[in-house]
């Protein structure tokens, strides 16, 4: 009989692999030592398997297709991110059961032999899983290109995979990778809301998981926190259980969080989630994050692509109206593109709206495009100051 021998809530920040100067080392060290922490625990736990759950930054499913739910199927899982680029095996018994037995228990998922993910699994598979043979079984959820799946659903889908894993023979591990408060690309940015994060982890320390379960799409969105949808799907697969906080770093624009599940080590509540009120009072919503509007595909569609060639990144620097005359974009189109060269980090500190997402770019793909292009603008400027010290001019 199947058995749940750990289960995990991690963060995934893109500032993990960048490391940008705008951030505090130590915060991310601590992270980093805390995802180390759970995969010791995770490796202990002999897991024949380890289902990795995890949203995308409008990585993998973007433009083209956005399934709700998808698995990630084939022989092996391939992620990329900052670099870097991860192959892992698949366990392929266990993943053809799930999709199978998932779709006739009602959900409709969509799957992938060759999709390559992004950094919500490559966090996983470098500082969890690490060097580990342990094979994994990939699984996608929605979580900034509305209409969202509910946090209601998302824990629905993991109780029927719980229920399938029962049936099966394996030992498995469960890690979830989302969250906490964020707001990439949007006024919002420098403003995480970290008391809300506090309130969230008073209760998964309680085991009161449901009380986030029954949070609506609008209220998590509000928090900057739809990623905890990957999280919902671990609830609904381990049951109201207490959670134990790893660690949690209130970072300038994030709130990083790690959490265990299984097996507990029977830690008291964190300071983080002693001091939070009983009950969050939520103002009424926002809408951060839409999937963007058709009329603004040709920004959205070099943004995307500027993440994952650097010729185009290149060329944007140097060479910018071929750019927009190869994707048929108009002046003013052309004129605001400019701005993503722009890696003053402080015009994100003062929550200003970014021009790309005034002139139709999604906050998220836009900030994933600026994260990239700031990491070029620092690599060129260390290759020109590389070539002054050696005495080249170029």
């Amino acid at each position: 009989m199947g058995k749940i021998v750990s289960a995990f809530a991690t963060v995934h920040a893109p500032q993990l692999f960048d490391r940008p100067p705008s951030e505090d080392p130590k915060q991310l060290d601590a992270d980093i030592a805390a995802m180390r922490q759970i995969g010791k625990e995770l490796e202990e736990s002999k897991p024949d398997a380890v289902v990795v759950i995890a949203s995308d930054h409008l990585e993998t499913f973007f433009l083209s297709s956005v399934p709700t739910f998808a698995i990630l199927s084939g022989e092996y899982s391939h992620a990329e991110y900052a670099g870097r680029k991860y192959e892992l095996k698949i366990h392929e018994a266990l993943t053809e059961d799930l999709l199978e037995k998932l779709m006739k228990a009602g959900f409709d998922l969509g799957y992938s032999q060759d999709a390559v993910l992004g950094h919500a699994f490559a966090a996983v598979y470098e500082w969890v899983i690490e060097k580990r043979p342990i094979p994994v079984v990939p699984i996608f959820v929605n979580a900034y290109l509305p209409p969202l799946p509910t946090a209601r659903r998302c824990a629905d889908l993991g109780k029927a995979i719980a229920k399938i894993i029962e049936g099966r023979p394996e030992k498995v591990a469960i890690v979830a990778s989302g969250g906490m408060s964020h707001y990439p690309g949007t006024w919002k940015y420098p403003k995480p809301a970290y008391d809300f994060d506090y309130w969230a982890i008073s209760q998964i320390e309680k085991g009161h998981l449901d009380e986030l379960i029954k949070l609506t799409n609008e209220q998590l969105d509000e928090v900057g926190n739809t990623e905890l949808l990957s999280w919902m799907i671990l609830f609904g697969a381990i049951g109201n259980i207490k959670g134990e906080l790893v660690t949690y770093q209130p970072t300038w624009h994030h709130g990083h969080a790690v959490l265990r599940f299984l097996p507990l080590h029977g830690t008291g509540p964190s300071k983080e989630g002693m001091g939070a009120p009983p009950d969050y009072k939520f103002q009424g919503g926002y809408e951060f994050y839409k999937h963007p509007s058709p009329a603004a595909y040709k920004l959205n569609k070099v943004l995307y692509d500027s993440r994952f060639k650097r010729d185009l990144r290149l060329r944007l620097i140097h060479d910018l109206p071929s750019v927009a005359k190869e994707y048929g974009m108009t002046p003013e189109e052309a004129k605001v593109l400019e701005s993503l060269q722009d890696d003053d980090i402080e015009k994100f500190r003062n929550g200003q709206v970014h021009p790309l997402v005034e002139a139709g770019a999604h906050p998220l793909g836009m900030w994933m495009a600026v994260i990239g292009m700031h990491s070029e603008l620092r690599r060129l400027r260390a290759e020109k100051q590389s070539l002054e010290k050696a005495g080249i001019r170029k």
